[in-house]
């Protein structure tokens, strides 16, 4: 309950967070305008920041809780990949928004005229988004088969262990295995703090603070649409 009641928080101060990347001056007209971008930035990430360490220590005390993510809503669960959004969505949002962008400033772009926002993204920066997406599929992978692994091993113990012994000399043996669990967690964690600020860091502050409003921004519509859903199946 601790967590749930810090999310709830967490949550409702990203969309205050939100409002301030949405009404930021893009582009950025001064250098005062630039600088402000950049502190937006700096906020959101701490925020996030935040988030991680606190989930962390909560992982550490109740890891069972925290990969079933009660404070989710059911769309939200079935989305989640290792108690958390799949690192790669990063990517996917950068290539669907640059895509949006890029047509509605089509006309501009063709003149030579440059946007600015993640429409314009540069042919090196496009470069870049390609080979973190490849690293971080292989990490993705890499972190997929350690679950993998702790879930059979888990199996196996249950299997090989009598039923009495299950609440005997097992159970030191299952909360043994169960730190298994924490640590990939951790690591699943790790990577999706780690491609955040790798996406972050290659793009422009402008670029930045409307890939971190998009971001979050998905984020409220799943859930959204998650309590929408959870509220007509308990009154249907």
């Amino acid at each position: 309950m601790g967590f749930h009641r810090f999310y709830d928080t967490w949550f409702e101060q990203l969309h205050h967070l939100v409002h301030q990347l949405t009404k930021a001056p893009r582009p950025p007209a001064t250098q005062e305008d630039h600088h402000h971008l950049q502190a937006l930035v700096r906020k959101v990430m701490t925020h996030y920041d935040d988030y991680y360490r606190v989930k962390s220590l909560a992982a550490k005390h109740d890891v069972l809780s925290v990969f079933s993510a009660p404070w989710c809503t059911s769309l939200e669960r079935s989305l989640l990949w290792i108690a958390g959004w799949r690192p790669t969505t990063a990517f996917h949002l950068v290539y669907t928004e640059a895509s949006i962008l890029f047509e509605s400033h089509i006309v501009d772009i063709l003149r030579g005229l440059g946007t600015g926002d993640l429409g314009d993204l540069s042919p090196a920066q496009f470069s870049r988004v390609s080979e973190l997406q490849c690293e971080t599929v292989q990490e993705e992978n890499a972190i997929t088969d350690e679950l993998s692994q702790w879930q059979a091993c888990i199996t196996i113990s249950a299997v090989s262990d009598d039923a009495g012994d299950i609440v005997g000399t097992s159970r030191v043996n299952l909360d043994a295995k169960i730190e298994g669990l924490v640590m990939v967690v951790a690591k699943a964690d790790e990577l999706r703090l780690k491609t955040l600020r790798r996406v972050v860091d290659l793009l422009t502050p402008q670029q930045a603070v409307e890939f971190l409003a998009a971001a979050a921004q998905l984020q409220f519509g799943i859930r959204g649409w998650g309590s929408h859903h959870d509220r007509q199946r308990e009154n249907p």
